[in-house]
């Protein structure tokens, strides 16, 4: 209160006390004290009106555009941190998923290859039977054709033999005879020649 009337006595000494700060008639009238009014006045006025419109219009659409760019900011820190989590979370998913995929190609590979080798061993084995098979029975041919060889043989013989003699005699000769004679030679060369 005291600093109040101290202030207010000052101010309104320098109004009745003209002859101190009067102007001569070249100066400034800003500091003649006549003027003064007028100059507090509207010096009043014109900042009452600028305090009021920063205040109340400028000053709350500024602090509310800061606001808003402050939790604008805080929203975006916060989805970016949400996707960041979620972008890691799918990374590790997909690296889980690339390393089950790559064991179970590794496993399906196996798998296959294994039963391919199965495969071709049975398939081997049954081609082994079956050209066995066909082995005896070509070895039984043989045999057969061996056993029946020397029959054919003395057969072809006598006959090629009494032809033989029919055209060098002019008569013919007795099969018999000539198979008996056919067989003691066979029998003098020891089947050398028929395998026995």
């Amino acid at each position: 209160m005291i600093k109040k009337i101290f202030f207010q006595s000052i101010f309104f000494n320098f109004f009745y006390i003209k002859e101190v700060f009067a102007a001569e008639s070249g100066g400034m009238p800003q500091l003649n004290p006549e003027f003064w009014i007028s100059q507090i006045f509207w010096l009043t006025l014109t900042f009452g009106i600028m305090y009021v419109v920063l205040s109340k219009l400028i000053l709350p659409k500024i602090s509310a555009n800061l606001e808003l760019r402050k939790s604008q900011i805080q929203e975006n820190i916060g989805a970016a941190d949400k996707q960041r989590v979620n972008s890691e979370t799918k990374l590790k998913e997909f690296d889980n998923i690339i390393s089950k995929s790559k064991l179970d190609a590794i496993n399906i590979f196996k798998e296959a290859r294994d039963k391919a080798l199965k495969d071709i061993a049975s398939k081997r084995e049954v081609l082994e039977k079956q050209i066995d098979g066909e082995i005896k029975k070509v070895e039984q041919e043989i045999n057969v054709l061996k056993k029946a060889a020397p029959e054919k043989i003395n057969k072809i013989a006598i006959e090629t033999s009494s032809e033989l003699v029919k055209r060098l005699i002019g008569a013919e000769v007795n099969n018999s005879s000539i198979s008996a004679i056919v067989e003691d030679l066979s029998k003098r060369n020891g089947d050398k020649y028929y395998g026995n």
